[in-house]
């Protein structure tokens, strides 16, 4: 399972996280301590906002620890709002084009997880896609096809409907092809002032995601500035950070945070 982490406060350089921390972005890539794959050499990925409105975005297959482009980057891009994603493949070959985050105009997406037995479902589940994003489609993964089912699904205009809708799309399409191996997810969009995450699993084993305020160095403070959203905490102390729990929606803007259940729409 691959890694994150989504960032909102003060800018800074991205080092700060991706490199200082004692379970740093980096040191996830070679050993994440809240995964049942614990290497995460797949490929790399980096997108920030800066004074325009559209995000920009490295990626490339090397893994993180190895790729000097993105440390140079995470040492010299000062920003407010980021994401950062390790990659350890579960569908889709290793290439830049299934690489994370993935950007469509101003927004960005990544995730964790997997949709069960997807080369059964892959064509039902492109077939929803609407041809204005099916066609600006680069990658392979069924990543890429939930980024692109939510923008079919109004993920522009209503971030907690869309993920509701498509959650439930996906999981109908399974059922109705009998696949019982799990749809497992957690991901996170942002239109480069808000930033939506979702923790869900169709059975009970979804994988970690945690929440909470931060000083600007990355360290967990409650009276802290920034918020983020990661898969696991940057440091050894897990009661830090907040843990989000199975089926909820997370929407963090301005420094603050709120949660509310994911409810499927079939």
């Amino acid at each position: 399972m691959c890694r994150w982490i989504a960032y909102s406060g003060p800018p800074i350089y991205p080092e700060v996280l991706l490199l200082q921390p004692e379970n740093s972005l980096i040191n996830q890539s070679l050993s994440a301590r809240y995964s049942i794959t614990p290497t995460n050499a797949d490929g790399c990925g980096f997108g920030w906002y800066g004074e325009r409105e559209e995000p920009g975005v490295f990626r490339d297959v090397l893994p993180a620890w190895n790729d000097q482009n993105l440390i140079s980057i995470a040492r010299q891009v000062k920003t407010s709002l980021f994401f950062a994603h390790v990659r350890a493949a579960t569908f889709g070959p290793i290439q830049r084009s299934n690489c994370h985050p993935f950007a469509f105009g101003r927004w960005m997406f990544m995730h964790n997880g997997q949709i069960g037995d997807y080369e059964v479902v892959r064509r039902d589940l492109e077939s929803m896609i609407d041809p204005s994003f099916y066609n600006v489609r680069l990658g392979t993964t069924d990543s890429e096809s939930i980024f692109l089912l939510l923008l079919s699904d109004g993920l522009t205009e209503e971030p907690l409907s869309a993920f509701r809708r498509t959650v439930g799309r996906v999981e109908e399409v399974m059922q109705s092809h009998g696949i019982t191996s799990p749809l497992r997810l957690t991901a996170a969009a942002t239109d480069g002032e808000s930033i939506y995450a979702v923790r869900y699993a169709s059975d009970d084993r979804a994988p970690t995601l945690y929440i909470g305020h931060s000083s600007p160095d990355g360290k967990a403070d409650e009276r802290g500035p920034a918020v983020m959203v990661l898969s696991e905490p940057l440091d050894s102390d897990a009661s830090d950070w907040r843990e989000v729990e199975m089926s909820q929606f997370v929407t963090a803007c301005d420094g603050a945070y709120r949660m509310e259940p994911l409810r499927p729409i079939q």
